[in-house]
C-alpha cells in the first residue's frame, strides 16, 4: 500500500508535468504560427517625386498609414522612381518577367494594353462592383478594354494655356484666340525682351504637348484616332500635320522657348514665368502649386496667382473650335499574380483611395481634378486652379493627350522628333518621316505572329514589345 501510494505521487507528479509542458508549448507556438501566416507585405511603387508631386505624395502617404494603423498585419513598402524610368524601364521590364510591384501607379490607354493582353493587370470589374463604385467614377475610358476595368484613375488633368495678364497688359496684348494672334504675341513678346513661352523638356514629354496641339488644330481629332489604331491608309506624313510641324518649327526659329529648353527641368521652368521672364506656359493643372514667388504658399504666390489668365489654347480661326488636352489618364493598377491574401489586402488598400475625403484632398491640396463625381467649391481651391475649372466645364470637347493613345513604342518615335525639332536638329519632314517609319514597323509587327524586335535589337517585351527604354 505504501508503495502503491509513493508511486501515485510520483505518477501524478509526471502528468501534472506532461500538461504543463503541453499547455505552456501549445500557448507559446499557436500565436507565432498564427502571426507568421498572416503577416502581408505589399509593395507599392508611385512616381510622385517631383517638386509638384509633393501634396499628391502627401496625401496618398496619410492613405497608407492609416490603412497599415487599423491593417497591423500588413506592411505596405511605400516607395518612389522617377516617372520615366519606371513607365519606360522598369515596369516593362518585370511585366515581361511577371514581377511587377503588387500595386503602381500608372497611365491609361495604349500604355497599358500590352499589360492586359499579357494578363499582367488585375481585373478590377468586381471590385468596382463590389465596392460600391459603380457609376461613381467620371471616366473609365482609358482604363477598359472589352468591357472589363483593368486599373482605376486616381486624378483627372487639363493642358491649358496660362498666361502672364500683367505682361500682355503692359504691351497692349490680348489673350490670343487664333495662331494668327499668338503667332503675334510671340513676335511682340520676344521683341520686348521676353521668353513667350516658358519650357522645361528633360523628360521630353512637354514639348509634345505644343506639337499634340498643333496637329489638333490643323487635322482634327479624327486622323489621330486613325493612326493610333494602325488603320490602312493613314499615314503621319499628310499635308496637315506637316503643316503643324512646320509651325512649330518656325516657334524655335522665331525664339518662342528658350534656346536651352531641352535641358531645363519642369521647375526651372516654372521659375521663368513665375519671375517674370517668359510670358506663357503650357502644361497640366498638376503645376499650378508650383506657380509662386516663394518656395511657400504665402501672400506673394496668390498675388502672383492673380495675375495668371488660363486659356484654351489657340484655334485655327475666331470661332473655331478648342477643345483642350487632358482626360483621366493616371491611376493604379495591381498585379494579376497576387495571392488570395495579397489580393483582398491590395484591395480594401485601394478602396482608401476612392472615398470623398481623399477625392476632396485631391481636389484642395492637389489642385488635381477627382476621378470620382464630387461636389467641390473652385473658390477654395485658389484663383488659377478655379479658371482651370470654369474652362474645363464650359469646353464642350477634349481630347487626350497623344502621347496616351499612341503606342508606346509610336511614342517614343513622336517625344524624340519634337524633342529634336526644339532643339533644331530635325526638320518637320524629317521628324514626320521617322513617325510613320516607326507607326508602320509596330503595326507590321503587331499584326503579325513574330515577336517584336525593333531595329536596334533591343530585348522583346511584354506581347513581343521592347523592354528597353531609351535615354533620349
Amino acid at each position: 500500500m505504501k508503495w502503491l501510494l509513493n508511486w501515485g505521487w510520483m505518477l501524478l507528479y509526471v502528468i501534472v508535468l506532461a500538461v504543463s509542458v503541453l499547455l505552456i508549448t501549445a500557448g507559446n507556438r499557436d500565436p507565432i504560427e498564427e502571426n507568421q501566416s498572416d503577416k502581408i507585405t505589399l509593395t507599392f511603387r508611385h512616381f510622385w517625386t517631383k517638386e509638384h508631386d509633393r501634396p499628391m505624395l502627401s496625401i496618398f502617404e496619410d492613405v497608407v498609414a492609416d490603412y497599415q494603423k487599423h491593417h497591423p498585419n500588413v506592411k505596405v513598402n511605400f516607395e518612389g522612381m522617377d516617372q520615366t524610368t519606371h513607365r519606360e524601364q522598369q515596369l516593362k521590364s518585370e511585366m515581361v518577367t511577371g514581377t511587377p510591384p503588387d500595386m503602381f501607379v500608372l497611365f491609361g490607354g495604349a500604355e497599358i494594353e500590352p499589360y492586359v493582353r499579357a494578363n499582367r493587370l488585375m481585373d478590377l470589374s468586381q471590385f468596382v462592383q463590389d465596392r460600391g463604385l459603380q457609376g461613381q467614377f467620371r471616366d473609365l475610358q482609358l482604363w477598359t478594354f472589352d468591357d472589363r476595368v483593368y486599373g482605376l484613375p486616381i486624378e483627372g488633368n487639363a493642358e491649358p494655356l496660362y498666361y502672364n495678364k500683367t505682361i500682355f497688359e503692359s504691351l497692349d496684348l490680348d489673350a490670343p484666340s487664333t495662331l494668327t494672334e499668338l503667332d503675334h504675341a510671340i513676335q511682340v513678346l520676344r521683341d520686348n525682351g521676353y521668353i513667350p513661352f516658358a519650357l522645361g523638356n528633360e523628360d521630353r514629354w512637354p514639348a509634345a504637348i505644343f506639337a499634340h496641339y498643333l496637329m489638333d488644330r490643323y487635322a482634327g481629332p479624327e486622323l489621330i484616332q486613325a493612326l493610333s489604331q494602325g488603320e490602312e491608309g493613314y499615314d503621319f506624313r499628310n499635308d496637315k500635320y506637316l503643316q503643324a510641324y512646320e509651325h512649330l518649327a518656325a516657334w524655335v526659329e522665331a525664339g518662342a522657348f528658350s534656346s536651352s529648353a531641352n535641358g531645363y527641368t519642369t521647375e526651372e521652368a516654372i521659375a521663368q514665368f513665375t519671375t517674370g521672364r517668359a510670358a506663357m506656359y503650357l502644361n497640366g493643372n498638376w503645376d499650378i502649386n508650383l506657380f509662386r514667388r516663394s518656395g511657400v504658399m504665402d501672400d506673394s504666390a496668390l498675388s502672383f496667382q492673380e495675375e495668371v489668365g488660363v486659356i484654351p489654347f489657340p484655334g485655327m480661326r475666331l470661332g473655331a473650335m478648342r477643345s483642350v488636352a487632358g482626360g483621366y489618364t493616371i491611376g493604379i493598377g495591381l498585379s494579376s499574380n497576387l495571392d488570395d491574401a495579397k489580393k483582398e489586402a491590395a484591395l480594401d488598400l485601394l478602396e482608401g483611395f476612392y472615398t470623398k475625403e481623399i477625392q476632396s484632398r485631391i481636389v484642395y491640396e492637389g489642385l488635381r481634378l477627382p476621378s470620382i463625381k464630387l461636389s467641390f467649391d473652385p473658390e477654395k481651391t485658389g484663383p488659377v486652379f478655379a479658371q482651370v475649372i470654369t474652362l474645363m466645364e464650359q469646353s464642350t470637347q477634349s481630347f487626350v493627350p497623344y502621347d496616351n493613345i499612341l503606342s508606346p513604342e509610336v511614342k517614343r518615335s513622336f517625344l524624340k522628333g519634337v524633342k529634336e525639332m526644339i532643339g533644331s536638329q530635325l526638320d518637320a519632314k524629317e521628324a514626320l518621316k521617322e513617325l510613320q517609319h516607326s507607326s508602320t514597323f509596330y503595326w507590321n509587327q503587331r499584326r503579325s505572329s513574330l515577336p517584336f524586335k525593333n531595329s536596334g535589337g533591343a530585348t522583346n517585351g511584354v506581347d513581343g514589345r521592347e523592354v528597353q527604354g531609351d535615354s533620349g
